[in-house]
């Protein structure tokens, strides 16, 4: 998971250190019920209308794997942190979900194929991310969809990645691509928020 409190990140963070009350942020553990039904509108809107599989990478402690389960989908999730994934598989008992340990960048599900990609903050601290988004695309079913939730953050040194960039890179993989301004909604993130935040879909042919 790449995301701290304010959406940015710190190199060499431990992310097993962090994992205990990484759910307190609003938007991590969705424990507030009007953050909680925000984040589910979105899912219902950028996931596929039928039950599917969906691949979540950086899922963290499961929050939005849980939404997805919750609306049908069987989801496999994958996280850099051992006691992140420890915390999604508890979230997710009972559900069709799983959940390994390895990269976002390179997941470790060999030939299999999925109906969605979703990636929350994640893509922008990727060293090569026109390379990472070729290879997600490559785990698409025909059809498929990336949902990529990302942001530009910080005014003195912005960290991040703008959302004209990302299309940029999006637009030889993906037949159809759809940005969504998410920065205007405080019921995502339970409080006001002045940086930039956006969700881009993009569907492949």
């Amino acid at each position: 998971m790449a995301n701290d409190s304010d959406g940015t990140t710190a190199p060499g963070i431990d992310w097993d250190a962090e994992a205990a009350a990484f759910d307190d942020e609003p938007d991590h553990g969705l424990r507030d019920a009007d953050v909680r039904r925000a984040w589910a509108a979105r899912l219902e809107s950028w996931l596929p209308a039928r039950a599917g599989d969906v691949l979540d990478l950086g899922c963290g402690t499961g929050s939005l794997s849980l939404l997805a389960a919750e609306r049908g989908h069987r989801v496999t999730g994958v996280d850099r942190s051992p006691a992140m994934v420890e915390l999604a598989r508890a979230k997710l008992a009972g559900h069709d979900a799983v959940f390994l340990t390895g990269d976002a960048a390179a997941p470790p599900v060999g030939e299999r194929r999925f109906d969605a990609v979703l990636v929350r903050h994640v893509l922008w601290t990727l060293p090569d991310p026109g390379r990472v988004l070729g290879h997600w695309r490559e785990l698409l079913r025909p059809g498929g969809r990336l949902v990529l939730v990302e942001g530009v953050w910080g005014a003195v040194a912005p960290a991040g990645i703008p959302a004209g960039r990302l299309t940029a890179l999006l637009a030889p993989l993906a037949g159809q691509v759809r940005v969504e301004r998410l920065s205007d909604d405080p019921s995502l993130w339970g409080r006001e928020v002045a940086d930039e935040r956006y969700a881009v879909v993009a569907t492949t042919e």
